[in-house]
């Protein structure tokens, strides 16, 4: 999941410094001593399209040639001025007139114009002569993302004009700028008054803004309005009121105040303070605040101009109680203030726990709709609505990246000693609810408590004497630099936890998904897979290069245990037109038999298309059912596999397959619907049930990984499972180091969790007969009376697998007049006639269907 660039820091203006006690430069004064002396900037332009001007007025009592002067433009935040972005100025300037340039789109009102390309709102311009600085308008070498200022005092899709009293430049290029200190704001191409200036220059300064705290001041509830969005936006207020949040450090550069409510429950009465470089604040402060209003990517905030700190050591607000359900209106009232989670919530999503700090938290653990429902049926969409109303986003107050250290829900710092799983419990969760990039959070400002609920599993137990699991190694590259390891201490992290992970679970067969196609990387596993067991345990099935993706399927296994029966077989696009290797990675299919018995298994592992990326170059888009794109491939290719099974391809008996591997759809999809028609079994929803799940995407669990057998296997099959080693676990603690902090590295142990992003599935068979042992009493009837004779057996059967079933199959009577009456399984009547032989056959039967017979005869004589 991506997310949107952040903010960057954008620092006090210059007369908030001196209203804070802290000195500014000369060239910032906003009058010159003993009047006038150059030119200035009195008026910027900043369009739609190529509407670009910029005027210089002269404020002097002398007229002042153009020869030397220049504009530079400053893109993007850069340090330097480029070629393209000088422009010499020609002409001169009388007293007290104005001279635009310009765009040649605006030539209406320009004295010079160019047909370069001028600047946008994150753009300084600096007007110089002779290479001294004279003027500038923004930050040189500082990128405030957009623009500077806001509302209709900002630097895009506005005009602003120089203040009148305003009568010297701002020489100081990369002081901090605040474009409502000086200017007035007018509405997009608003260009009536290019070409004319009025100023009052009488050499007195204004005085600064000041942060009075016993000046009047507005309730937060007023300038926050019952909306979306502050009806005083691009206005300049006073609020007042408690640090209920400081988050100067770590990249907010501000801190949340809450004052006592303006008694409106719609309004919040809470908002943010966008204070960089300002004096510092603590929880607890009453601060005044003097600023500029305005909406930054949905949140209302205010723009520090100057701030007074009136009291310390307050009590902080109480919090106010925050239960899920909740929908965007609800939230709005309560932006900006002080809130406590007070439900027991799961932690449903961790995937930008590394990068963000993220957490998820649910009113419990979420479904994907399509693996529950059919797609596009009003419980699914109802499923999904209510998914996203039962949750909300815990992050760590901080806005960079790779936070350093990682914080636990707990408040502690996160470690291997101190880690949770998807599925723990977070519960009283307390800061500030706020709105970034897109949604609601709490940024904490205490540790929540935290109950462990999902503890890692041993590998379970399927029963049989026939293991075969699936496994995505997660792009498992011996070529470094490509799609997985980037550096070798990266491959042997990675190497470390498959292995792990691998020896652990002991199948005798494993699928694996996403291995390099270069025909060596399942070796070189194998090797390493064997190092750390201690004995030559595995061998691969050598296929070499399969179809052309870079990634591959492959198997390897025990040859101990079992044998690969004939060779394998391919399904692409070259076997079926419908199954498009272009797309999905080829079928690969192996027979093997058990030595112990002869049974055989055709292991089919497959990694159909994914959703993520599009089909609509074959016209197979997302049509918003929640399959998402490339269903019809991927259930195209479903049908072909169906289809070539049916034709044996192996060699092997149809019906005896077992399909493996990531088939990237969830078990109400139409891929799977297809192989289910065909008559597979799912495995992981038979043995499972709906709730099972093998990946975590948005918060939302599922299985895209499956074991599905066929009808003629499906009566051997002791157990599957998927084992919860990747999917629950958060991947700060996987093997990648690029992005991480050396601390978060550290965060690394060579054990199985975390080796993927998928959960191994894992399936048992029993093809091993169960035991049976049968006596009869009296094994000889004495004497031959002609008479009844009732005999009884002790049977003692057994089997690994569960409880065997032992029915008395036939009893058969030889001899004159012989009769038998069988009465129970334990129990018989024999006619004693003389030379009589009386036989009974058993059968046992366990669970799998495996079945053992044993006969006992009883003969009639001296």
């Amino acid at each position: 999941m991506q997310r949107p660039v952040q903010r960057l820091t954008v620092g006090l203006t210059a007369a908030a410094l001196m209203g804070v006690g802290i000195a500014v430069p000369a060239g910032a004064a906003i009058a010159a001593e003993g009047g006038p002396t150059d030119l200035i900037i009195s008026e910027y332009v900043e369009g739609s399209s190529f509407n670009k001007a910029v005027e210089l007025y002269n404020p002097t009592d002398a007229d002042v040639p153009l020869a030397g002067y220049s504009l530079e433009v400053y893109f993007n935040g850069s340090a330097t001025a480029t070629s393209g972005g000088t422009f010499a100025l020609t002409g001169t300037v009388a007293a007290g007139d104005a001279f635009v340039f310009a765009d040649e789109d605006l030539a209406a009102f320009a004295d010079q114009v160019t047909a370069s390309s001028l600047w946008n709102g994150d753009d300084a311009i600096v007007l110089k002569h002779d290479g001294a600085v004279v003027d500038s308008l923004g930050q040189v070498g500082f990128d405030p993302g957009s623009e500077w200022g806001a509302g209709l005092t900002s630097t895009q899709d506005n005009t602003i004009r120089r203040n009148a009293n305003v009568c010297a430049g701002d020489t100081i290029v990369d002081d901090v700028f605040d474009p409502a200190i000086e200017w007035t704001g007018f509405a997009l191409n608003t260009f009536d008054g290019l070409g004319s200036h009025a100023v009052d220059c009488d050499g007195t300064p204004p005085p600064p803004p000041v942060a009075d705290c016993d000046a009047d001041f507005l309730a937060i509830g007023q300038v926050q309005g019952s909306g979306s969005a502050s009806p005083l936006a691009g206005s300049t207020v006073e609020i007042e009121g408690v640090v209920v949040g400081d988050f100067q450090a770590g990249g907010f550069n501000g801190y949340y105040v809450q004052d006592e409510g303006d008694g409106d429950p719609a309004t919040s009465d809470g908002i943010f303070v966008f204070a960089p470089g300002g004096a510092a604040v603590d929880e607890g402060d009453l601060v005044h605040v003097l600023g500029t209003v305005s909406e930054f990517n949905g949140l209302t905030e205010i723009t520090a101009t100057v701030v007074s700190t009136c009291d310390s050591g307050l009590a902080l607000p109480a919090a106010t109680e925050l239960t899920l359900p909740r929908d965007d209106t609800t939230y709005e009232a309560l932006e900006g203030m002080r809130v406590t989670l007070p439900q027991e919530l799961s932690i449903i999503e961790y995937f930008n726990f590394d990068r963000f700090g993220e957490i998820v938290l649910g009113t419990e653990r979420q479904m994907q709709p399509t693996a529950v429902y059919e797609p596009g049926s009003p419980e699914a969409a109802q499923l999904a609505a209510g998914n996203q109303v039962n949750r909300i986003t815990l992050d760590d107050g901080r806005s960079v990246q790779n936070p350093d250290p990682a914080i636990h829900p707990n408040g502690e710092e996160f470690t291997l000693e101190n880690t949770f799983r998807g599925g723990d419990l977070v519960t009283n969760a307390t800061g500030v609810l706020d709105y970034r990039f897109g949604l609601w959070r709490v940024q904490p400002t205490q540790g929540a408590d935290y109950t462990a609920t999902n503890p890692r599993t041993d590998v379970p137990d399927v029963g049989g004497n026939f293991s075969v699991a699936s496994f995505n190694v997660l792009n498992y590259f011996t070529t470094l630099g490509s799609r997985g390891a980037a550096t070798a201490e990266e491959f042997d992290r990675q190497e470390s936890k498959i292995v792990a992970a691998l020896a652990e679970i002991d199948a005798d067969v494993f699928g694996l998904i996403e291995i390099e196609n270069n025909g060596e990387a399942v070796q070189t596993l194998v090797d390493a897979l064997n190092d750390e067991i201690g004995e030559d345990r595995y061998v691969a099935i050598d296929t070499g290069v399969v179809g052309t993706d870079e990634i591959t399927t492959a198997f390897i296994y025990k040859p101990s245990a079992v044998e690969p029966a004939g060779d394998f077989a391919i399904l692409d696009s070259s076997v079926d037109a419908r199954f498009d290797d272009d797309k999905n990675r080829p079928a690969l299919a192996q027979t093997f038999a058990d030595l112990d018995t002869g049974d055989v298994v055709t292991v089919v592992v497959n990694h159909f298309k994914s959703k993520g990326s599009d089909c609509d170059d074959i016209g197979d888009p997302d049509v918003g059912d929640g399959q998402g794109n490339c269903n019809l491939t991927r259930e195209a290719a479903a049908e072909a596999l169906v289809d070539w099974l049916a034709s044996e391809p192996t060699g092997a008996p149809a019906g005896r397959e077992l399909i493996i591997g990531d088939l990237n759809s969830y078990d109400k999809e139409d891929p799977i619907d297809a192989l289910v028609a065909g008559g597979y079994t799912d495995l992981l929803l038979q043995e499972q049930g709906e709730d099972a799940y093998s990946y975590v995407f948005d918060g939302q669990l599922g299985y895209l990984d499956y074991a599905l057998v066929g009808s003629a296997l499906a009566p051997k099959v002791t157990g599957a499972s998927t084992w919860s080693i990747n999917a629950d676990e958060p991947d700060l603690i996987d093997y990648l180091m690029g992005f991480k902090k050396d601390a978060q590295d550290a965060i690394f142990a060579p054990d199985p969790y975390r080796s993927s992003d998928h959960d191994p599935v894992i399936v048992g068979f029993d093809f091993i007969a169960p035991e049976l042992s049968v006596t009869v009493d009296p094994e000889l009837v004495f004497p031959p009376n002609a008479k009844w004779q009732t005999v009884t057996f002790d049977i003692d059967a057994s089997d690994d697998s569960g409880e065997v079933e032992v029915e008395l199959v036939e009893a058969t009577a030889e001899g004159h007049k012989a009769d038998v009456e069988v009465v129970s399984t334990t129990e018989a009547r024999v006619l004693a006639r003389q030379g009589a032989v009386y036989t009974f056959l058993f059968e046992a039967t366990d669970p799998s269907g495996n079945t053992t017979t044993q006969e006992v005869t009883v003969t009639v004589g001296p």
